[in-house]
């Protein structure tokens, strides 16, 4: 019977893939891993982990492989229903901490797994925080993650603002599809494995960003701040339609790896 140590050795995937993935099997932590890789598994544990293994060859997501990925320090439940949350999202949770007032009310558009808003939430209780999704089953993955992690979010299945019509916020915050439909990345790694309608708009990329643009300072408090996230060479053309659109102070923020990844601007 094969070892621990076996198992990563010969799994032909990372061996950081492996590790992480056979750590889920045992439900121990690299330590315990680390003192006991020359032990034997079980059967159970030998096929569990060949399984997914298998499943890792064929590319599909580690994140999707455990059911969840950490952010902001937290776990949050994640599925083929939902984008797979990524460290440069942070920016986007860091500048609207900043920006959010005291008691101020805040919705996230296109929420997915619901990390964004409910991480704001959990960092600041005195936000009210509303979030919107297109997808029954994106809110009912972001639901379990809010109710998991105790996080007090409304969220309401809507295309865009629609299902919130006469409402306004202190701050709006988004990271909407924006790949462009003809980008090669969508035909590679993690992605071919993610929600098509989640990361590409069909288009040119820029049309959902443009569209909550355009509409969103009928549903701002004056200088409240819309914030976007968006593809590292979009950072011009948000600038330009937020402009266009009567926004002030308008900016955008580079993310770890020095690449343009928000902008936004205040409203009026």
């Amino acid at each position: 019977m094969p070892t621990y140590r076996d198992l990563i050795q010969y799994s032909q995937i990372e061996r950081f893939d492996a590790q992480v993935l056979l750590l889920h099997v045992l439900q121990k932590n690299r330590a315990w891993l680390i003192a006991h890789d020359d032990e034997t598994a079980t059967d159970e544990q030998h096929s569990t982990f060949a399984a997914l293994a298998a499943r890792r060859r064929e590319g599909e997501p580690v994140a999707y492989l455990l059911g969840s990925r950490e952010f902001y320090g937290r776990e949050f439940a994640v599925s083929p229903a939902v984008l797979i949350p990524r460290p440069d999202t942070e920016l986007l949770v860091e500048l609207a901490l900043e920006r959010a007032p005291q008691n101020g009310k805040v919705i996230d558009l296109g929420t997915g797994s619901g990390c964004i808003p409910i991480t704001l939430k959990l960092e600041r209780p005195d936000l009210s925080v509303s979030a919107l999704d297109l997808s029954a089953d994106a809110l009912a993955v972001a639901s379990n993650n809010a109710q998991a992690l105790g996080a007090s979010v409304r969220f309401v299945e809507s295309n865009w603002f629609s299902a919130v019509a006469g409402e306004v916020f202190d701050l709006i915050v988004s990271n909407p599809p924006y790949i462009h439909a003809d980008d090669e990345h969508l035909n590679q790694g993690d992605l071919r494995f993610e929600p098509t309608g989640a990361l590409t708009d069909g288009h040119d990329g820029l049309h959902h960003l443009r569209t909550i643009i355009a509409a969103a300072p009928s549903y701002l408090q004056p200088g409240g701040w819309l914030l976007l996230e968006h593809g590292w060479d979009q950072g011009a053309a948000c600038r330009e339609l937020l402009l266009q659109a009567g926004f002030s102070d308008v900016q955008t923020w580079q993310d770890l790896g020095q690449n343009d990844r928000v902008s936004g601007g205040r409203c009026g």
